[in-house]
């Protein structure tokens, strides 16, 4: 989840900004602060309760923060008007500078492509050096075969 203050936009440019966050899965939602504060107590987004002041959107991701941080992070440096506040990432609380970092992190799917390529290596090493011992104990008879041949 990530806390914007979007004072200045226009409805075309929070429009546009929504139907980009909603193309990736993502929401966007302006919220009562207030009620935001209500209802963040004993939940793990109370470490934002003292960020609700002000105008305030809570971008919110179900799947991967890291898209989160890249589309909010990339929508800002778009449009100067919005501007990021902070966020909550697994429960602990993130500054601007720590979103900043987690938009540079590669995004879930390719983690989880890069986890399975260093799971799978070793097991394809170990299929080859089984395959090449095999192969050698193939050739070292075809030639004790062809010396007995050439001897007898």
């Amino acid at each position: 989840m990530v806390l914007t203050d979007y004072k200045g936009l226009t409805v075309a440019e929070m429009s546009e900004m929504r139907r980009m966050l909603k193309e990736s899965s993502l929401e966007y939602r302006v919220v009562k602060n207030t009620l935001a504060r209500i209802a963040a107590e004993d939940t793990p987004v109370a470490v934002l309760k003292d960020e609700f002041v002000g105008p305030v959107g809570v971008a919110i991701a179900y799947d991967d923060p890291v898209e989160l941080a890249k589309k909010v992070i990339d929508y800002s440096k778009q449009n100067e008007k919005f501007a990021i506040k902070c966020g909550i990432i697994e429960g602990k609380f993130v500054d601007l500078e720590g979103l900043k970092n987690v938009s540079k992190l590669p995004s879930r799917d390719v983690l989880l492509a890069m986890f399975a390529g260093a799971v799978a290596s070793p097991l394809r090493n170990m299929a080859s050096l089984l395959q090449a011992t095999i192969s050698r104990l193939g050739y070292a008879l075809n030639a004790l075969k062809d010396k007995k041949s050439a001897e007898g």
